[in-house]
């Protein structure tokens, strides 16, 4: 039996008017808006970069999609807010699509969803000659020290000091991925990715099973940013910031032996809960008189008994609130003269709760997209989704400066400046797109487009 499908769509009639629906619109795109980040990307020079990560040992006479083509493909499709390769089967014939990606006749397919699976399933490079179907290959320290090299890039000169975040985020697994473990603390199996930020630029995603602490492989992935920065900038000053669950003596003493400074969190216990007694007496008092929240700074020198090398300057915040006391601590080896407690508490530490902000970016580019099965294909996933996230926040800074989404999330700027409905037109010398009137922002596209264009 054939099956019809519908083309004309009848809705209820405005006043006298009849309102019908059809499906012949011809090239229409609701990411006009993709452009900008294309500009963003001839600025940057970044998916030329990404493709020279990889190696392609398919045979050039029979290649119907380039690598670099479907690179931009998956890169893109990220920021424009499509997570899934199913996405790119309907995707794959978005002329404007193919523009992004590079390809030559715009009209014709992209890579569909399964070329796209093979390319992600590549194995490690010296698996890669040995197989059949698995031609594509990708270097991880390449890829690693390109996230560097952008964020080095983005300043004209070098900085005086610089913060370096730590954090990780737990990515839930709803199937049988490879090293998949029940975490304890999320609740949950999970991945247990190691995100490494300076302010709104990433430098290091790496995806790791959650079976272990979460520092581990904190200092080899610091070295390594660290040894890239200073090979550049000499003499800037690195300070590493983290919550307590980076305050291992492997970091700190390494910090200590390479001039880098850090402040980390410490979980409390009941020796440094003595040591800070009195202050903590003194906010109890000062909250039963105001009514307020009380808060008393104290530091000392301190050491564990056992895991750390040597002593330490702790800052501990003793404060009460409604609910009773709320003591906290942080270790670190910046000076006494340079940073007071409260402001080294206040003002450095604390400021690390914006690397919150982005890795809820990530996440809004799917970060946390983890189903294929092996651990080295999810850590490409998630460098695709560094890499897009890279490219959004190299058009954040570059076009966005002194407007209202100069400070916008990921998902506001795609909302607002990306998706814009536009109609495809093709002739012997242009490619044409058209915008709707009522779009709103169009100011801003405005002045986007000029910042990217000189």
């Amino acid at each position: 039996m054939t099956e019809c499908i519908q083309e004309s769509f009848e809705f209820v009639q405005h006043f006298s008017r009849q309102v019908v629906a059809q499906f012949d619109g011809g090239w229409v795109s609701s990411d006009g808006g993709g452009l900008l980040l294309r500009q963003t990307d001839r600025k940057i020079c970044l998916l030329e970069r990404v493709a020279s990560g990889f190696t392609d040992r398919r045979s050039p006479w029979l290649l119907k999609h380039e690598l670099r083509e479907m690179l931009a493909q998956r890169i893109y499709g990220l920021a424009l807010g499509y997570e899934d390769l199913n996405d790119h089967e309907q995707l794959r014939r978005d002329p404007l699509l193919g523009l992004l990606a590079g390809k030559q006749e715009i009209d014709q397919p992209l890579a569909g969803k399964s070329t796209l699976n093979r390319m992600e399933l590549t194995p490690a490079a010296e698996a890669t000659a040995q197989q059949r179907y698995h031609k594509i290959s990708y270097s991880p320290e390449r890829l690693d020290a390109l996230l560097v090299d952008i964020f080095l890039e983005a300043h004209t000169t070098p900085p005086a000091q610089m913060v370096l975040d730590l954090d990780v985020t737990d990515t839930p697994l709803h199937g049988e991925q490879e090293q998949r473990f029940f975490h304890g603390y999320y609740g949950h199996y999970c991945y247990l990715p190691l995100y490494i930020f300076c302010g709104e630029h990433l430098l290091c995603a790496r995806q790791r099973s959650s079976n272990q602490d979460a520092s581990a492989g904190a200092r080899q992935e610091v070295e390594r940013i660290v040894e890239q920065i200073r090979a550049r900038w000499p003499q800037v000053e690195i300070i590493l910031r983290a919550d307590s669950g980076f305050c291992r003596e492997e970091l700190m003493a390494w910090c200590e032996a390479h001039q880098v400074h850090y402040v980390f969190g410490l979980a409390r216990n009941q020796r440094l809960e003595r040591k800070i007694a009195p202050a903590l007496g003194q906010a109890k008092s000062q909250h039963q008189q105001s009514g307020q929240a009380a808060r008393v700074f104290v530091e000392f020198v301190y050491q564990t008994r056992q895991s750390w090398s040597c002593a330490r300057r702790v800052v501990a915040k003793a404060e009460y609130l409604d609910k009773g006391a709320n003591p906290r601590f942080v270790v670190t080896s910046l000076p006494t003269q340079d940073w007071a407690a409260r402001e080294l508490y206040e003002q450095r530490y604390c400021a690390r709760g914006e690397m919150e902000n982005r890795i809820k970016e990530q996440l809004s580019l799917f970060a946390d997209r983890m189903s294929t099965e092996t651990l080295r294909a999810n850590q490409l996933r998630l460098y695709f989704s560094s890499f897009a996230y890279v490219l959004v926040q190299a058009l954040r800074r570059l076009a966005l400066a002194g407007t209202a989404l100069a400070k916008a999330q990921v998902s506001t700027i795609r909302l607002r400046l990306l998706k814009i409905a536009a109609e495809v037109r093709l002739s012997a010398r242009r490619v044409w797109l058209r915008y709707p009137r009522s779009y709103p922002w169009k100011p801003l596209f405005a002045v986007a487009w000029a910042a990217l264009r000189c």
